[in-house]
């Protein structure tokens, strides 16, 4: 399989909320088409993923017991600049630490 000439883009990082869990938007600096976002805890874990061309809000999730589904609120949306994470309340807790991809 050959690459295109395009450029890929890929950012990962942490966020983790002391105060009240809310939606919160990282800044990559360019537009995603993909971005993952798992809770590890002491539960197990949670995690989204968000592709290009999906609804904003949405994202597959899969919870602890790896049920998947489909959710098209408190999701994540795409921005021309990086992307936001809903309050979705498996994934985004409160003192619980997320990790995050994102490729464009």
């Amino acid at each position: 399989v050959k690459n295109s000439a395009s450029v890929v883009q890929i950012a990962v990082g942490r966020y983790i909320s002391s105060d009240t869990a809310a939606a919160f938007t990282i800044t990559t600096g360019f537009k995603p088409l993909y971005v993952k976002v798992i809770n590890l805890n002491a539960s197990g874990d949670v995690t989204t993923e968000w592709y290009h061309g999906m609804a904003a809000a949405s994202a597959v999730l899969r919870g602890i017991d790896g049920a998947q589904s489909l959710i098209t609120t408190l999701g994540t949306t795409q921005l021309s600049y990086g992307f936001t994470v809903g309050l979705q309340t498996d994934l985004n807790v409160i003192s619980e630490q997320l990790s995050w991809m994102a490729i464009g």
